[in-house]
């Protein structure tokens, strides 16, 4: 799921990339909209309310959402960096290191969020942390799939959806509709996944706050040891075959 790249990405490797990770994404966004008022998973409407600051006050007062965007354009850069960082250094799973820190980054708010909220940490400061997060996953979904698959926000994803369904109509050969079906089905489920992350995380806030983002460092994590595991599993194998092709020789 993570460890493959380009020509061999196959669409199940995608769609389980995409489905992980967009319901994380849904449960972090809920969580930033009902516990701090705050989108955290894109950055568009960001950059409305901080022309807006600028233009009715006059002055400062929207820099918050600054910090908010360059928040997630440095969790961006940080995934990036390691990811290469840990390719060039020959590592089997240079993702690892972007998802621990998302991970870690999640714990420590699922744990502690609201006891910081209680003691004044400032609403800003817990916004930017979950959108750096968000800009290491999307930035890191990206490098892995080649850009098919981004799982953090959705206008793109209805703007391409809209595109295929379009060409449905037009493209008549099996070998093109066989490739607009999956990447429709793709893009509905990252859809589909992220809506669900917002549901669950939506009915949970209600009882166990930022909690829900606990949830979400366990869905990472399940993630990772699942494709580390199908990792040893595919060495194992490899190794066996070998040695009984050098036996038979």
């Amino acid at each position: 799921m993570f460890r493959h790249k380009g020509k061999a990405r196959t669409f199940e490797h995608n769609f389980r990339l995409a489905t992980f990770l967009s319901f994380i994404a849904g449960l972090v966004n809920i969580c930033g909209v009902l516990a701090l008022g705050v989108l955290t998973t894109n950055v568009t409407g960001h950059f409305a309310y901080f022309a807006e600051g600028i233009v009715k006050e006059k002055d400062l007062s929207g820099i918050y959402f600054l910090f908010y965007i360059l928040a997630f354009l440095l969790g961006s850069f940080v995934s990036s960096f390691l990811t290469e960082y840990f390719t060039n250094k020959g590592s089997n799973a240079p993702h690892n290191a972007a998802m621990f820190v998302e991970i870690l980054l999640l714990s420590v708010l699922g744990v502690w969020g609201d006891i910081f909220l209680v003691n004044g940490v400032s609403i800003p400061l817990l916004a930017c942390i979950l959108l750096f997060a968000m800009g290491l996953q999307n930035s890191l979904v990206s490098k892995i799939s080649n850009s098919a698959v981004r799982t953090t926000h959705l206008t793109g994803l209805f703007t391409d959806l809209g595109i295929e369904l379009s060409q449905l109509f037009f493209y008549k050969e099996e070998g093109q509709r066989k490739r607009l079906l999956r990447s429709i089905g793709l893009r509905g489920g990252i859809i589909a996944f992220f809506f669900l992350g917002c549901v669950v995380g939506g009915l949970l806030f209600v009882k166990i706050k930022f909690r829900i983002l606990i949830l979400a460092a366990l869905t990472l994590v399940i993630a990772l040891i699942y494709d580390n595991l199908r990792l040893g599993y595919y060495r194992i194998r490899k190794r066996l075959s070998t040695g009984e092709n050098k036996k038979g020789d």
